[in-house]
């Protein structure tokens, strides 16, 4: 109500302006007008002052109608990731691709800051956030293993070398070194299949290891303070903790495609198809605008991870963005769903194909 209130406001104000711009005003609202002219031509002491005051006009015009439709029809709310090293989610935010591509059909965009997978597909399932824009494809299958409506409409990134698990010294050579060890990482992510899929290796299982679930920088903080034996880490804090001399056990090359991709509620799409197909047309934009000017857009990344930009460039190779769904892709994420219920991180088969989103 707030919302349309404020719309009814900005359009009365929209139409009072173009009132005023039309030939039969009144002798008050020609004086008025002639006033604010000649008060301004006096502060300028230039009869051409009126002209700029008219662009100014239309210029303010043009962002009340922007303001408008950014209140017409509510808001869109997107997660925003920046781990492990998302390129795009970060030059897409700093452009304002979203909200310039959503306020055309009259929405402003929300960023949430929810960044597990678990998180992410309950704040999807409740209608609190309508697209995930890079989330694990371990989550997403978690989550229709447990009947969520969700699909995958695009892919975010594949990124096996860019997901590490790290010693706390060099005395973890195998698989067998960690047992009964304590290792830190996010339950339920990639990072997560990788530990799982490291211990099958060798014929081990979680229950081999004491396996505590924590957030990326919890685990990082939990490895250097020396409380954990090994930690799940991905991105600028894996890059980091790998200078300060922190062994790398192993990377998910071999173990996991590490397939991140970009998910929307079934219900969601559809009911709002064009939103979806706005969402993939932006997606597809933020791709484009990384390929003309990649310079800036690892400077970009570089002042929002904190990291140098050579760093960054040192990092970007390890990542595919390309946002189209492969045969691959489908594969080796029904790979990913028969490890995941052959470990017990799923009770209900999934079938991978009906997660797709076909456009028609």
């Amino acid at each position: 109500m707030k919302k349309r209130a404020m719309a009814l406001v900005l359009t009365a104000a929209l139409a009072a302006m173009s009132l005023a711009g039309c030939g039969g005003q009144s002798k008050e609202e020609s004086e008025g007008t002639a006033a604010v002219q000649t008060t301004a031509e006096a502060e300028d002491g230039d009869s051409k002052t009126a002209e700029p005051a008219a662009a100014d006009s239309g210029q303010a015009e043009e962002d009340m109608t922007a303001a408008i439709l950014a209140e017409e029809n509510g808001t869109i709310s997107v997660t925003y990731v920046k781990s492990p090293l998302n390129v795009p989610s970060i030059v897409e935010k700093d452009q304002e691709i979203f909200a310039k591509k959503f306020g055309t059909l009259g929405y402003g965009v929300a960023y949430s800051d929810l960044t597990t997978g678990p998180e992410q597909t309950q704040a999807l399932a409740s209608g609190d956030i309508q697209f995930l824009y890079a989330v694990g494809a371990t989550s997403v299958i978690l989550a229709a293993s447990n009947e969520a409506d969700i699909k995958i409409i695009s892919i975010y990134s594949r990124s096996p070398e860019a997901f590490k698990l790290f010693g706390k010294d060099d005395s973890i050579q195998s698989p067998e070194d960690l047992r009964g060890r304590k290792v830190a990482g996010p339950k339920g992510t990639i990072l997560h299949e990788l530990l799982v899929a490291y211990l099958a290796g060798a014929g081990m299982t979680e229950e081999d290891i004491e396996f505590v679930s924590m957030g990326i920088p919890d685990s990082q903080a939990a490895l250097a303070g020396g409380s954990v034996d090994a930690a799940l880490l991905a991105g600028p804090t894996a890059y980091n903790m790998e200078k300060d001399g922190f062994p790398v056990i192993t990377d998910g090359t071999g173990l996991t495609e590490a397939t991140i991709v970009v998910a929307a509620s079934g219900a969601y799409i559809e009911e709002h198809p064009d939103e979806v197909k706005a969402f993939l047309e932006a997606q597809k934009e933020v791709l484009d605008a990384i390929e003309a000017d990649e310079e800036g857009a690892m400077e970009v990344t570089a002042q929002e991870t904190e990291l140098t930009a050579d760093a960054v460039k040192e990092m970007y190779p390890m990542y595919d963005f390309d946002m189209v769904i492969r045969d691959s892709d489908i594969e080796a994420m029904k790979k990913t769903e028969v490890f995941m219920k052959e470990n017990g991180m799923i009770e209900n088969d999934v079938d991978i194909e009906s997660l797709i989103w076909k456009a028609e």
